[in-house]
């Protein structure tokens, strides 16, 4: 493991220098309350005057206009009714838990070189290329392969794969179902989400079978959705509970290596091997009020945005043969750019449900400036800081986490969760934003009323959003989490390029 940061108060938020900026914020944030305190007032003085004579006369008055009366009190009785059976039932997350491989299954950057150079099917130019990737790549000395891709020689197969399918998806409901104290037979929503692997019977039909659950579960199997898929169960799984009354939704994440080793020399290929690890994660939500004083977090929004219809956006990460007839998944060189441009369609929607009306004021005013009165000036960029007071991105690799950085202005304290679980877990696809949850409760960051935004990007392409807000402090002692026992060692310094030992 690299040297932790050296004198570092990591648990400590960074504090905002006041300024003019902020001061504005403030007196915007609050100025409802300054109009509202001194009408009031003024109310209060006038209401202080009245006389007995004076509350008599209004008496009097609602007595002659009691059919008015009568109707306005059954207009604002039917509103607040339509209202209260109209609005969305809240979401709860009672509990997550993340799936965490034994040591047997870890891989140094040394043992995943030993073991290309053993499988005989890369060159030595593509050997050296996987060698430069996995130096820059921010991934650690910890994470973890299936022993399908250990073993020698490896030994991908059908069998493989499902051994792998349970032992993740298995480990992680079995630790989530004893936190929780949740009966399999309470689940009434099901959905599990795995880009590449999906066999049959489904991974989903799997869970059924292993638990036992309930014949008229809603189960569903979602494939080929990529890193963001996660959240889109999230998603289904919400609208489902607006429509399930009282019962409990288990949404499950996770991505299978065994059968997506690329074993080729297309080096657009080969870039997922260098990136992709074994890992998995469980997540518990519910309609239920009453577990509301339990529930970690409440369901605040999602958004989805689909690049779909553009041919560049849809191909950028696309599964295929390469000219030996080996399947890989294919990463195009427009990938970043793409997923800027999809970043930028969720925010625009995200934002005005987020935002507080001082950064949305500013941006409106910047945006009136250039278009209307043809200023040439920059965009205003909101303060997404303001919103959301920790941030979970899709650890898919260094250069994502760099760009996003760079264009939501964040600090390092920010991107700490994220930059951490890639360089502990690798990139876990669709569980990655659990496991950088995980880290920020395992630091004992979380504390009531905070705001967690989470990002995923996927294939297709996809950019997918989900905000939550906590409803208790998160104590992390009397929590189970992966992060547990070596919490303390993080953050770790991560160079540039981590040179990778060569055998004499």
């Amino acid at each position: 493991m690299a040297d932790p940061v050296p004198n570092r108060t990591v648990n400590q938020r960074p504090r905002r220098p006041f300024n003019l900026k902020l001061l504005y914020h403030y007196l915007i944030t609050n100025a409802f309350s300054l109009v509202l305190i001194p009408l009031l007032a003024v109310a209060y003085m006038r209401m202080s005057t009245l006389t007995a004579d004076d509350l008599r006369a209004i008496w009097d008055q609602l007595q002659y206009n009691v059919v008015s009366v009568i109707i306005s009190s059954t207009l604002i009785i039917v509103l607040s009714t339509v209202y209260i059976m109209r609005r969305p039932r809240p979401v709860y997350l009672l509990d997550f838990s993340c799936y965490k491989p034994d040591d047997a299954r870890k891989v140094t950057r040394e043992i995943f070189m030993e073991r290309s150079e053993l499988a005989g099917t890369f060159s030595k130019e593509n050997l050296d290329f996987q060698r430069k990737i996995l130096e820059r790549s921010g991934l650690g000395q910890d994470t973890y392969f299936p022993e399908a891709v250990l073993n020698v020689p490896p030994n991908p197969c059908m069998a493989e794969a499902r051994k792998e399918a349970e032992v993740v998806m298995f480990g992680a409901i079995d630790e989530l179902l004893a936190k929780t104290g949740v009966k399999p037979k309470d689940i009434g929503i099901l959905v599990v989400n795995c880009s590449l692997f999906n066999p049959t019977p489904s991974l989903s039909s799997m869970v059924v079978n292993h638990y036992k659950l309930r014949g008229n579960i809603s189960s569903f199997n979602l494939g080929g959705m990529g890193c963001s898929a996660g959240l889109i169960s999230i998603d289904l799984a919400k609208q489902l509970l607006q429509v399930q009354r009282n019962t409990y939704a288990l949404v499950v994440s996770m991505e299978n290596i065994t059968l997506n080793w690329y074993w080729g020399n297309n080096r657009s290929m080969l870039l997922s091997n260098c990136l992709f690890r074994m890992g998995g994660a469980a997540i518990l939500l519910t309609n239920r009020r009453s577990e509301r004083r339990r529930a970690k977090y409440q369901l605040v929004h999602t958004v989805r945005t689909h690049k779909g219809p553009d041919d560049r956006a849809y191909r950028c990460v696309f599964q295929e043969e390469d000219e030996t007839s080996r399947t890989g998944v294919a990463l195009s060189k427009d990938l970043m750019a793409i997923a800027g441009e999809a970043l930028k369609t969720n925010i625009t929607t995200l934002g005005p449900l987020v935002l507080p009306m001082s950064e949305q004021l500013m941006f409106l005013l910047t945006l009136a400036a250039k278009r209307v009165l043809g200023m040439k000036i920059k965009p205003y960029l909101p303060d997404f800081k303001m919103a959301f007071e920790h941030f979970c991105i899709h650890a898919g690799g260094r250069a994502v986490l760099d760009e996003l950085e760079k264009n939501l202005e964040l600090s390092d304290w920010h991107m700490e969760p994220s930059r951490m679980t890639l360089y502990r877990w690798g990139n876990t696809s669709s569980s990655s934003l659990w496991y950088e949850l995980a880290y920020s409760e395992a630091k004992g960051r979380i504390r009531k009323g905070d705001r967690t935004w989470q990002i995923a990007f996927g294939s297709g392409f996809k950019c997918n959003s989900a905000v939550w807000r906590a409803l208790r402090s998160v104590n992390p002692a009397k929590e189970k989490n992966p992060w547990k026992d070596e919490i303390d060692n993080f953050p770790v310094h991560v160079p540039k390029v981590e040179a990778i030992a060569t055998k004499n």
